[in-house]
This record gives structure tokens, C-alpha cells and sequence, in this order.
């Protein structure tokens, strides 16, 4: 293959990889956009603050199947293939988001439409279970020795770029269209578009080969025939570690870009559409953050910037909320600040979840880790700081709880994480001590 040939496939690879996280997170903040129309539409109509954390709970409840999705697809791509996994997480992910935006509504089917809201959040999560973990795979297992980290960032950069375009939809919808047309139709636009978008990565995921280590394995008779059950045997240390600070990773992420904006109109006083557009410029701040945060990861390594990111999150979160409470321009500030954190976090933790495991089990170790880690924290994160700012009448409470969880982080990443910048990707399963 000549270099231009590997440069033509590297750009067909990094689409692909690409588009699927875009439909996932679009819909994410598509979900958080339209939280409090949601709630108004989908549950009775008797209490603002129970309501909202009832939308929120169905919100985590999307998490509770990504353990069993990670377990699925993480078997499947180390099995068949990460290219066969990506296209059918893609293919459920944007069809169960196509039907939210045709669901009816409380008024309508009484408790059946959270409930049916609850079951296709499930099976979004199931998808999702499998699909960032997977396209990390993919996209890194293409990469060129030296800048992983900068190819990789397509990942998190699609992540950011998917929340402003759902953002910015949420934004335009509800400040041109009248609260009757928002309640009525406006609010399935930004589910709806999820069909054309997952068709065209389906398409594009469809015509670009298995990555070049999955190929080696098929070529050596080496696939793994049970690589859940050996993730958990043979890396443990890794499983555990990767959990310890994507917890920092997953609260960060979804306090960003999902509660924010409930809580800045809720908590703040802030008007939906100034929420909005704060949205839209701390995403922004994120997805070019992200850019320069991958070139330092392949500079200096991961271990510096997870170190890094999380004594951030320890010591910004109480500043950034304070910021936040001050003005409109404080608050876009607070939250490009937390939003340029996670980039930090987040262009490292995809090159080193995809480095830290051997070629056989790598899809089934790295779900299981960080799967576990957005299941516990970042799903139940909206909820969670709904809920202390209930509880304790205190605006800033979930800074404090970005702040213990990011402790947390930094002492594992400090005792457990040794640095895999370095290490091949076409390994196989080796002891743990070697590549914890």
C-alpha cells in the first residue's frame, strides 16, 4: 500500500469511526435539550421537581443496559470483527432514537409512554454499550505509531461537535417556535433526524475494511473464542483502572453537556435559550480543546494528562459554578472551563483504553471498564446532582461532587496506571503486571 493509499484509508477509517459516535451523542443532547419538555410531556403533571428527576432516572435507566451491550459487542468485536460490531451498534442506536421522536405522549397512552420512553432508552444503551469503545478500537488500531492520540481525537471531537448540532437544534427550535408547537411537534425534530444520519454511517462503516491487528489475528488463527471470560481473567488490574478514572471522565461529560442546561434555566433563572447557547459555546470550547489536548497526549503521554484533568476537576469545579451563578458571559466561561477539562481526559482515555489491552480481548476489556464507569456515575450523574441541589437547597452541591469523585480518579491514576503510550497494539494476552 502506498503511503497515499494508507493516508485515503486512515480518512475512510476516521469517518467511520466517527459518524456513530456523532448519532450517539447528538441524541444524548438531543435527550438533555428537551429534558424539561420531556418531563412536561411525559409524565403527570403535578410536581415540576419530581417530574424532572423522573426524566432523568429514565435518562440512567438508558445505562442499565450498556453493561450487557458492552458484554455483547465487546464478544462480538473481538470475535467477528470491530468493523460487523460498529455497523449493527449503529443500525440500533439510530432506530431506536428514529422511534422516541415518534413515541406518544402521557396525555395520549397514559403510563405507557414512559414506560415505552424507558424501554427505547434501553436499547440506545445496549447499542451504546458497545459503539465508543469500538470505534476507539478501530480508529487507533489504524493509527500511525506516534500520533494515536491525534487520530483518536476524532472520537471525542465528534462527541463535542454532536452535542453543538443538538444544541443548536434545541436552541433554534425553541426560541423560534411557540411553547404549543415545542409540545406538540418541535420536540421529536432533533430524534427524527437520527434516521438520515445513521443510514449514511451505516453506509460508511460498510466500506472500509477490518482494522489491520483484527486481520492478523483472523490471518494466525488467534481470535479468541470466549475473550469476555479472558478480559476478566487475565486483566483485571486494567478493567479496574480504566474504571477508576472514567468515573472523573463520565460525571464530567454528562454534567456538561446534559444537566447544564436544566439546571442553569431550573437552578440559575436563566432563560432556555441562554442555557442553550451556553450549551453550544462550552461544546465548542470542548471539540477544539480537544485538538491540542490529543498532541500534548502523544507528546508527553497519557499518564501526564490524566493526572493532569483530574487534579483540574479537584480543584475548578467550586470556580467554574461560581461563574456560573455571576452573569451570562460567567457562566459560558464555568462551563467552557469544566468542558475543556474533560477534553483533556477524554482525548487520553481513548488512545489508553484501546493500549492497555492485548489485541484478543481488547474490545471485551475496555466496554467492560469503561461501560461500568458511565453505568455507576455518568448516566446517574444528571440525577444525582438533580438531587443534592434538592436535598441540600444549595446551588454548587454537585460542584463538590465532581470534586470527591475527581479525588478519587487522580489516587487511582497516581497508583495504577502505568503509562501505554508505548506499547504495541498487536499483542496478545500477556500477564497483567506487564500491562496494567
Amino acid at each position: 500500500m502506498t503511503p497515499q493509499d494508507s493516508a485515503a484509508v486512515r480518512r475512510k477509517v476516521t469517518m467511520a469511526s466517527a459518524i456513530g459516535n456523532f448519532v450517539e451523542w447528538f441524541d444524548s443532547a438531543a435527550y438533555a435539550v428537551m429534558s424539561a419538555t420531556i418531563a412536561a410531556l411525559f409524565f403527570p403533571d403535578y410536581d415540576k421537581t419530581a417530574a424532572l428527576l423522573a426524566t432523568w432516572a429514565i435518562f440512567a435507566g438508558g445505562f442499565i443496559a450498556r453493561p450487557l451491550g458492552a458484554a455483547f459487542f465487546g464478544r462480538y468485536g473481538d470475535r467477528l470483527g470491530r468493523n460487523r460490531m460498529l455497523a449493527l451498534t449503529i443500525l440500533t442506536m439510530s432506530g431506536a432514537t428514529f422511534l422516541i421522536g415518534i413515541l406518544p405522549t402521557y396525555a395520549t397512552v397514559g403510563v405507557a409512554a414512559p414506560v415505552l420512553l424507558f424501554l427505547l432508552r434501553a436499547v440506545q444503551g445496549f447499542s451504546t454499550g458497545g459503539e465508543y469503545t469500538g470505534a476507539s478500537a478501530f480508529i487507533v488500531e489504524y493509527a500511525p505509531e506516534g500520533r494515536r492520540a491525534r487520530f483518536a481525537a476524532a472520537v471525542p471531537v465528534t462527541v463535542g461537535l454532536a452535542s453543538v448540532m443538538g444544541s443548536g437544534v434545541g436552541f433554534l427550535i425553541t426560541s423560534t417556535v411557540t411553547t404549543e408547537a415545542l409540545q406538540s411537534w418541535g420536540w421529536r425534530i432533533p430524534f427524527l433526524l437520527a434516521a438520515p444520519l445513521g443510514a449514511i454511517g451505516l453506509y460508511l462503516r460498510s466500506k472500509v475494511e477490518d482494522t489491520p491487528v483484527f486481520r492478523s489475528l483472523e490471518k494466525n488463527d488467534a481470535v479468541e473464542p470466549a475473550p469476555l471470560r479472558e478480559a476478566v481473567r487475565r486483566c483485571g488490574r486494567q478493567i479496574a483502572t480504566l474504571f477508576g478514572y472514567s468515573i472523573t471522565n463520565a460525571v464530567g461529560y454528562y454534567l456538561m453537556s446534559s444537566y447544564m442546561i436544566a439546571y442553569m434555566s431550573e437552578e440559575l433563572g436563566y432563560t432556555k435559550s441562554q442555557a442553550q447557547l451556553t450549551n453550544v459555546v462550552s461544546m465548542l470550547a470542548y471539540s477544539i480543546a480537544c485538538v491540542f489536548a490529543a498532541q500534548a497526549s502523544d507528546r508527553f503521554g497519557r499518564r501526564p494528562m490524566l493526572i493532569t484533568a483530574c487534579a483540574g476537576f479537584v480543584l475548578l469545579p467550586l470556580p467554574a459554578f461560581w461563574l456560573m451563578d455571576s452573569s451570562l458571559a460567567g457562566a459560558m466561561v464555568g462551563m467552557s472551563l469544566l468542558a475543556m477539562l474533560v477534553s483533556v481526559i477524554g482525548t487520553s482515555n481513548v488512545p489508553a483504553l484501546v493500549e492497555m489491552f492485548p489485541a484478543k480481548v481488547r474490545s471485551s476489556g475496555s466496554a467492560i471498564g469503561y461501560t461500568a464507569a458511565y453505568v455507576l456515575f455518568g448516566g446517574t450523574a444528571p440525577f444525582a446532582a438533580t438531587g443534592l441541589v434538592s436535598a441540600t437547597d444549595s446551588a454548587i452541591a454537585p460542584a463538590f461532587y465532581m470534586v470527591v469523585l475527581a479525588a478519587v480518579s487522580l489516587i487511582v491514576v497516581l497508583t495504577s496506571f502505568k503509562e501505554t503510550r508505548g506499547l504495541r497494539l498487536d499483542r496478545g494476552v500477556e500477564p497483567v503486571a506487564e500491562h496494567a
